[in-house]
């Protein structure tokens, strides 16, 4: 096949990053609770998350104030994911020093962030968004750690080492078991919380 043959990838975003951020702050205004991503060129909402979810980054708040106190996990922290179409996500938690997002608008520099967390809400773009797209995005803007704690699964994931538009290295353990966050966060999860909150 020459490369005149070979099939188009949807290389076009559907609109610059400046219409999403002027899309997102109407959203905001109309419609209460939704949050708007861009990711990969293609818009996106979360899922409004459910108790259970929020009770999930409660925890995950508490681990981390008490093995890192230095640190904070900021629930819903808009990041510019500029490497591959100047994206924009939300993920559920970001970790980093406590003083990071000081001074920054509603679209942090995504620099100093040591792991962004994701917990999965059932809707019907987990699958995309959760497991394929963000991975991608969060590796190609080098963020060190990806959790995605899969309540579909039972499972925890854990990315680390970014190296281009992949993570290196992908640990999957099943809630209940321990598993280490690596460098720079380099805590040990103690996963046997979540069999409580899962649907």
């Amino acid at each position: 096949m020459t490369a005149v043959e070979e099939p188009l990838m949807a290389t076009e975003s559907l609109m610059t990053t400046e219409e999403f951020e002027e899309l997102a702050r109407a959203a905001d205004r109309i419609a209460e609770g939704v949050k708007l991503e861009f990711i990969d060129g293609q818009l996106g909402a979360k899922a409004m998350p459910d108790g259970d979810h929020d009770r999930i980054i409660q925890w995950l708040i508490r681990v981390f104030m008490m093995f890192r106190p230095e640190l904070f996990l900021t629930p819903e922290r808009g990041l510019k994911i500029e490497r591959y179409r100047k994206g924009r996500a939300r993920p559920d938690g970001a970790l980093a020093d406590a003083d990071a997002f000081v001074g920054q608008g509603e679209w942090a520099d995504p620099e100093p962030v040591l792991l962004v967390a994701e917990v999965t809400s059932g809707d019907q773009d987990t699958e995309r968004r959760d497991r394929q797209e963000k991975p991608r995005a969060y590796a190609e803007t080098g963020i060190p750690v990806y959790l995605l704690i899969d309540r579909d699964s039972c499972e925890v994931t854990v990315h680390s080492r970014p190296r281009g538009s992949r993570y290196e290295e992908v640990l999957k353990v099943p809630f209940g078991a321990t598993v280490k966050l690596p460098d720079p966060v380099n805590v040990a999860l103690d996963t046997e919380p979540l069999k409580a909150w899962v649907r």
